[in-house]
C-alpha cells in the first residue's frame, strides 16, 4: 500500500505545472469566453480588447492577419461569410504559464446554422498564446483556432 506521502512525490511534472496558479488559469478561461461571447454578438470592438496590439490572427492555413485593424476586418469578413451566424465557444482546455506568457490549448466548437451554402459544425484544436500588457492585462498575441492542422499538406 503506497502511503499518501509517497504518492504525492510521484506526480508528474506535467500535472505539478498547473498547481499554484488557479487565478491566473481561471482568469485566462473567463477572458476567453467573453471573447467568444463577442464575435458571437459580433461586437468587434469588444473583441479587439481582447488582442496585443501586435496580435497575429491565423485566419485560415496559409492566410494571417496582423495588428487589431487586420483583425477586425477578418472577424467582419469571417462573419458575412457564415452569414451572421457563426458561434464559438471552448471544450476542454490546457493552459500552460511561463512568466508573463501563457499557451492555450482548447477544443474550440465552431458552428453556423446558416451558412449560404450548408450547415456548418465543427471541432478543432486550437492553440492560442496570451501575453501580459504593461499594466499586467492578459492579451492574445496570437489566435490560431486551426492549431496542428497548419501542420498539414494542402
Amino acid at each position: 500500500m503506497v502511503s499518501h506521502e509517497s504518492a504525492s512525490l510521484t506526480k508528474s511534472p506535467i500535472q505539478s505545472a498547473n498547481e499554484g496558479k488557479p487565478m491566473s488559469q481561471q482568469e485566462l478561461r473567463a477572458l476567453i469566453a467573453a471573447a467568444d461571447d463577442a464575435i458571437n454578438r459580433e461586437d468587434f470592438d469588444a473583441l479587439m480588447a481582447f488582442y496585443a496590439d501586435d496580435a497575429t490572427l491565423v485566419v485560415k492555413p496559409g492566410m494571417l492577419a496582423q495588428g487589431k485593424a487586420q483583425i477586425r476586418q477578418a472577424f467582419e469578413a469571417i462573419a458575412a461569410y457564415f452569414n451572421h451566424s457563426l458561434r464559438v465557444s471552448q471544450g476542454e482546455m490546457t493552459i500552460i504559464e511561463a512568466g508573463d506568457t501563457a499557451l492555450v490549448i482548447s477544443r474550440t466548437l465552431l458552428s453556423a446554422h446558416a451558412k449560404t451554402d450548408s450547415p456548418f459544425a465543427m471541432e478543432r484544436a486550437a492553440t492560442y498564446v496570451f501575453r501580459k500588457d504593461a499594466a499586467g492585462a492578459w492579451r492574445c498575441a496570437v489566435d490560431n483556432s486551426y492549431g496542428t492542422e497548419l501542420l498539414m499538406p494542402g
